[in-house]
């Protein structure tokens, strides 16, 4: 399963990681001991990952059912769990075409699971990085059609690009790239709770690929110059909620928003 020389044993990866914090099973040992060792630090941490894929969900159904988006470009896609991208968007509209991208090479060995899609529709994988925006939009073309709009998924994606400044520009340059009527969907952690900055901070003096948590206010500005969606940039589960609103949490781990292109 794992004959690819890239996939690190020795080192977590976030992608791993994440997978283990969901209940997966697609990890090795060290990613166990790394999730274990966050969980240990700030118990919430398997919550936060919980209520960010949440937030795709209820994204996605938005973008689908509401903005009538039928094209998906996700970056940082992670390894396959329930109710990817893809699957959510064609139980609403069967026809809809989503490309993942992702660099991990274990994500690349389960891709099959990402590519199960409706016969309506399609679905396509990238081996990139996100910091090749050209290849990306490049290797996404052959799926998508960018002259229709398209919803942008940046999940937990930013925060893998220690620098501000470049990851705001890369966030920049996918959009530039889409036509009006598209919709960026993000999410990333946020550096206000003590206790979630001290667990990253162990965990990247370990991993293969530092985390960087970002204040909310600079989350916030990966949306300029694009319509927010209501209720705007807000901690994670307060994104337009199922049922009846939740009481904003007193510490924010998380934020998000869906902001749409003029």
């Amino acid at each position: 399963m794992d004959a690819d020389p890239r996939i690190d044993h020795t080192k977590p990866h976030s992608a791993r990681v994440w997978n283990y914090l969901l209940g997966g099973k697609d990890n090795y040992a060290v990613d166990h001991e790394a999730g274990d060792n966050l969980l240990r630090m700030f118990p919430d941490f398997a919550q936060v990952a919980r209520l960010q894929r949440e937030f795709l969900q209820r994204a996605v159904t938005y973008l689908v059912a509401e903005a009538g988006i039928r094209q998906f470009l996700d970056i940082g896609a992670g390894l396959p769990t329930a109710d990817n991208t893809h699957e959510v968007a064609q139980r609403i509209a069967p026809e809809s075409r989503v490309v993942y991208v992702d660099n991990d090479p274990l994500v690349l060995v389960h891709a099959r699971d990402l590519l199960s899609s409706s016969p309506e529709g399609m679905t396509d994988y990238l081996d990139a990085d996100v910091r090749d925006p050209g290849a990306i939009l490049e290797g996404a073309a052959r799926t998508l059609d960018f002259s229709r709009p398209i919803g942008l998924m940046m999940l937990s994606i930013a925060g893998q690009v220690p620098d501000y400044g470049l990851a705001t520009d890369l966030v920049r340059r996918f959009v530039a790239a889409l036509p009006s009527g598209s919709h960026l969907a993000l999410s990333d952690g946020v550096n206000v709770n003590p206790a979630l900055v001290e667990a990253v901070s162990f965990y990247n003096e370990r991993a293969a690929f530092p985390y960087t948590l970002r204040s909310p206010e600079q989350l916030a500005g990966y949306f300029e110059g694009l319509e927010p969606v209501e209720p705007g940039v807000v901690s994670t589960p307060l994104w337009r909620p199922p049922g009846a609103q939740r009481p904003p949490s007193e510490v924010i781990n998380a934020v998000c928003g869906v902001g749409r292109k003029p």
